[in-house]
């Protein structure tokens, strides 16, 4: 050690240290020029669109008498601001030929995209994040107009959560899909083994309205990253900002130099949709819907052996234990959870769960908070907005008959529980800020998905009885617990039949992309993360020789078509299985022995 140590001492003094600091200084140098010119290969591409009429500030369009999608004897699909009842546009709805088309084309731009590098998708995935981020005003203005939600609602729910799987595909991806190493055995010792995740093909995507913005991206992403090419079929109710958003996509592809054709968006008709939903052409389906529909898709899918992902909602339950330490915090989480897109979320907190103690200062807290609560149209910049408007007026009279039905059962109506005629906006779809105490599990709102600005408050008596309230319904996709003990937390994390949990908060899950996801009657299989980028790949296993020149498969000649001696045959076929599985080294001895004598 010291030989070593006076060697070391001798070589620097022999060398100017100038000399030194010049060459440490340009391995330096060398260093970030390679990272730099490699992320610089990867770097985005700016490019710009148009901005339409609408996305103007002062944009005044027609307000229709009777807002509706689908006009009497037409079959074109009326787009209109479900907030103001002002008209956006029409759209023409997909035909069984024009999807036909849109999956041939989609085929024929997966085939060069296939074959394009990890870098080469990152390109394109970055060029896209790139502008989102310049361009947050205009699609923001698009979302709001097209489904009724708050710029802030937007920001959150479209935004932030697309620029989120931007960015960890971004990162994550490569190491999600890159071929993995499996484990061999005794008997195979000499196979190397590995899995390799390859593309499908056109994949296809059915999504639903509540966030039109990412729940578009969100499947072309994945599926982009993955080597395939997509359809996604929007909804009606949100075609008219589909096509803008979908130009977007298309835009970032050609500005790396791809086809657009690789993505392909289209709206139809429920009469329509089964052709794509059963369509041969279809490697891979993802359904965001209701459960009634599901129904009708998996049906359809089936019919081609397609694989489905379905995501139906659920009733999510937001357990409030008595030990929490900062209860104006969790309210503010809680009404977030309730309220954000006017309670029209997926994984929205449908039933807050409290014990004894916290109930009433819950009660006491939250009444004042959500009467406060504005409602209104969130691109008018004369008024402030809390709380915007709901995709369509339909599904009012349910709700106002399931909150009669549960107020005539003993549950406390403290504010809300109607329509709301907005005096600006009378052809708005308006639902008053609701807050429904003493609900209990009995009552058909505990049970049923509301999707609507409908805060229902649970009184249970202990941990035991708040698992046993959260798990009664026949949905199971997120959940949120809230508490200090982590004896309780890990119970309730532990017990509650759901796909997602979110501990102390509301839906971090999603913000970290992790696989996403729920049980029971809300679906069954994953999107985002890891697993969600591995459900749109075929996944390839591959078995080779680990040195070919130096061992490889030989059939063992008494087993040797055709076999001479059978009662031979079998006494080696024992050697090999004690051989490879025997519980004890002697055990495995007595099967080699088989094995050689038989051989």
């Amino acid at each position: 050690m010291n030989s070593l140590t006076a060697y070391l001492s001798t070589a620097t003094e022999s060398v100017p240290l100038s000399l030194v600091f010049v060459l440490i200084t340009t391995i330096f140098l060398l260093i970030v020029l390679s990272s730099s010119s490699q992320v610089e290969d990867e770097g985005a591409i700016g490019y710009t669109l148009p901005i339409l009429e609408q996305y103007k500030p002062g944009w005044k369009g027609e307000v229709l008498d009777e807002p509706m999608l689908k006009i009497p004897g037409s079959s074109i699909v009326q787009c209109y601001c479900p907030a103001s009842g002002q008209l956006l546009g029409i759209v023409n709805p997909a035909t069984p030929d024009g999807i036909d088309r849109a999956i041939a084309k989609a085929k024929e731009a997966q085939i060069d995209w296939a074959g394009t590098s990890f870098a080469q998708r990152r390109r394109v995935l970055r060029t896209l994040l790139k502008f989102i981020l310049d361009n947050q005003e205009s699609i923001a203005t698009a979302a709001c107009l097209d489904s009724g939600k708050t710029r802030v609602d937007a920001s959150f729910g479209e935004i932030l959560v697309t620029a989120e799987k931007l960015k960890w595909t971004i990162d994550h991806g490569e190491k999600a899909l890159a071929t993995e190493r499996r484990p061999t055995n005794f008997l195979m010792m000499y196979k190397v083994n590995e899995v390799r995740w390859e593309p499908l093909g056109v994949v296809a995507a059915c999504v639903s309205w509540n966030y039109p913005f990412h729940n578009l991206l969100g499947p072309i992403i994945s599926a982009m990253f993955a080597g395939n090419g997509i359809i996604v079929k929007s909804s009606e109710s949100t075609a008219w900002s589909s096509i803008y958003f979908t130009n977007i996509v298309q835009s970032a592809l050609s500005a790396c130099g791809h086809s657009p054709n690789l993505v392909q968006t289209l709206t139809c008709w429920p009469t329509t949709a089964s052709h794509l939903t059963s369509h041969h052409g279809i490697s891979h389906l993802t359904f965001i819907g209701s459960r009634p529909v599901a129904h009708l898709v998996c049906a359809s899918a089936a019919k081609s052996l397609t694989p489905i992902c379905v995501e139906l909602g659920g009733k999510d339950a937001a357990i409030v234990l008595d030990d929490i330490s900062d209860i104006e915090k969790v309210a503010s989480i809680l009404m977030r959870g309730v309220f954000q897109s006017a309670g029209q979320n997926c994984v929205g907190i449908e039933r807050v769960i409290a014990l004894p103690k916290i109930y009433p200062r819950l009660v006491k807290l939250l009444e004042p908070r959500i009467r406060s609560l504005r409602v209104g149209n969130t691109l008018d910049d004369q008024e402030e907005v809390d709380v915007g408007a709901m995709i369509s007026a339909t599904n009012f009279p349910k709700l106002e008959s399931l909150i009669a039905e549960a107020v005539s059962q003993g549950a406390r109506l403290l504010i809300g529980g109607q329509q709301y005629a907005h005096p600006k906006y009378p052809k708005g779809h308006y639902f008053q800020p609701t807050l429904l105490a003493d609900v209990t599990s009995s009552m058909r709102i505990a049970q049923e998905e509301v999707f609507a600005p409908i805060f229902v408050l649970m009184r249970a008596s202990d941990v035991d009885d708040a698992i046993r309230i959260a798990n009664s319904t026949e949905y199971g996709l997120g959940a949120s617990v809230f508490g200090t003990s982590k004896r309780d937390l890990e119970k309730v994390v532990k017990c509650l039949k759901v796909g997602m949990i979110a501990v102390n908060d509301f839906a971090a899950f999603y913000a970290v992309q992790l696989p996403f996801g729920g049980v029971k009657g809300s679906g069954y299989g994953r999107f985002a993360g890891y697993e969600g980028l591995r459900s749109l790949c075929n996944p390839k296993s591959v078995c080779r020789d680990r040195v070919p020149w130096l061992a490889s498969t030989r059939i063992p000649r008494p087993l040797d078509y055709p076999i001479g001696s059978a009662r031979r045959a079998w006494e080696v076929c024992c050697g090999i299985v004690e051989l490879g599985y025997g519980e004890s080294w002697r055990r495995r001895g007595k099967g080699l022995l088989k094995v050689l004598i038989g051989g």
